[in-house]
């Protein structure tokens, strides 16, 4: 799927972006992300969205919105509208596409696990779709022998044929080698590149991929702009949080990229299981990422083997320094309430959650929850609260909470799903996915089936 340019992401990019199409493209005072930050806050504050900046209101919004950034600057910024129009013909003309946290589009797990943090503006090509589909981030050095690259290969092609997409940074070396593994399997890849994102778009040998949804490519820097380490150690961070567990095929130590996003994960951010290879060459590098909690990685044989490591949970984690939370975030309780966007429960006039409401949400329009768009009535869990005080919660029993996932589950399992499938209908991770299933199958009230594995209801009645 390729979504279509929305208004609010038009203006996004003109505060944002450089928009760059040739060399001579000279760089405005664009907003940084911690003042673009504060001006999506106030726009909430005031019940507007970034397109209405450039609306038939816009001075009385622009001068409301001086406490964030000053009028003249964002006047100079949206009125670069000539030069945002020859960027979005240049791109539309590659098949790019750009979307931004205001946009249905977005990745859920960006909103997750960065929040307010999250990249304002994405540009890719491929199917956007992918992007939700998780899967196992594949990371390691650039400068590698012959035989990790045919391990990587191996361990790409794994992945592919379990039906899980591999995730990796498009670098030489480790992550091309994954990307190519699956690639050639038959698999899915998302490659969340660092730098020269319409070149890569443009490449022949990644161009049917693309276009067959096979291969999708995003990144969040401006699809012109060249090689930067800094932006190469800031997406680092976008590929963990895109996947449901990680594998570290080799690192330096104390230096590089590849140290660097893997000790983030470990110490901090604790999106996923972060496993090391623990056959071949011995890696000093990756004995101290063990020292730091790391897992060693199984060395899967088969799809069966693979899936194991996906039911590996993540580690427990407080709310990230920088806003960042995981998918899975501790006990029962959390879980139920935080990861479940698509029952959202919705507030009462005491403040209360109305449970029962949000067990029949499947009556009701499901709400705009983008922190760019305006306010609604009815808001997520996941975006009106903070994981550390959803045990605060007064009134809401686990149990209460389970009972709409369990009605959810009733109705999408009337045909059998996978539990990748089923974790993509409810907008969670597969390991929260797998421990509803496990728990229900236990109950007896679905069952799980083998070759293919999947699940499905065993009456309906059970579960009146």
């Amino acid at each position: 799927m390729i979504p279509t340019l929305s208004s609010n992401t038009q203006a996004i990019l003109l505060l944002t972006a450089p928009l760059i199409i040739g060399r001579g493209t000279s760089t405005p005072d664009l907003l940084k992300a911690g003042e673009y930050r504060r001006l999506a806050r106030l726009l909430r504050d005031i019940q507007q969205q970034p397109a209405d900046l450039v609306g038939p209101h816009a001075n009385d919004i622009l001068r409301a919105c001086q406490p964030a950034v000053e009028e003249d600057r964002l006047k100079r910024l949206l009125g670069r509208g000539f030069l945002l129009s020859q960027a979005i013909e240049r791109w539309q003309t590659r098949a790019i596409w750009v979307i931004s946290r205001a946009d249905a589009d977005y990745p859920r797990r960006f909103k997750a696990r960065f929040r307010e943090d999250a990249p304002a503006v994405l540009y890719g090509c491929g199917d956007v779709g992918l992007l939700e589909n998780g899967g196992l981030a594949v990371v390691g050095s650039r400068d590698v022998d012959a035989a990790l690259i045919d391990y990587t290969m191996s361990v790409g092609s794994l992945a592919a044929r379990a039906g899980r997409a591999v995730v990796s940074g498009g670098a030489k070396g480790i992550d091309q080698a994954a990307m190519r593994g699956a690639l050639e399997a038959g698999g899915q890849v998302c490659g969340v590149l660092a730098d020269s994102l319409e070149k890569n778009a443009m490449n022949r040998e990644h161009r049917n991929m693309l276009l067959d949804g096979q291969l999708t490519l995003v990144s969040p820097y401006d699809p012109g702009a060249g090689f930067n380490v800094g932006n190469a150690m800031q997406r680092n961070k976008l590929i963990y949080a895109l996947a449901d567990a990680s594998l570290v095929v080799s690192s330096d130590i104390n230096k590089g990229g590849t140290w660097t996003g893997a000790v983030e994960q470990l110490e901090k951010l604790r999106f996923v299981p972060v496993y090391v290879r623990s056959i071949g060459e011995p890696s000093p590098g990756l004995e101290a990422l063990l020292r730091k909690g790391a897992l060693r990685w199984p060395n899967p044989v088969d799809v069966e083997a693979l899936e194991e490591v996906f039911a590996e949970p993540a580690p427990l984690s407080p709310k990230a320094e920088q806003g960042g939370l995981p998918l899975d975030a501790g006990d029962a309780r959390k879980d139920d309430a935080y990861v479940l966007p698509k029952l959202n429960a919705l507030q009462t006039e005491e403040g209360n959650t109305d449970v029962a409401a949000a067990a029949n949400l499947k009556e009701s329009p499901e709400p705009d929850s983008s922190d760019e768009s305006r306010a609604v009535t009815s808001t997520s869990l996941t975006s009106s609260i903070e994981i550390d005080n959803v045990t605060q919660i007064r009134g809401i029993p686990a149990e209460n909470l389970f009972s709409a996932v369990r009605e959810a589950i009733r109705q999408i399992l009337s045909t059998p799903m996978k539990e990748s499938d089923v974790a993509a209908a409810l907008e969670v991770s597969n390991s929260q996915a797998k421990s509803w299933l496990n728990r229900l199958v236990a109950e007896g009230l679905i069952e799980k089936r083998n070759n293919p594995s999947s699940y499905v209801t065993k009456s309906k009645q059970l579960f009146e």
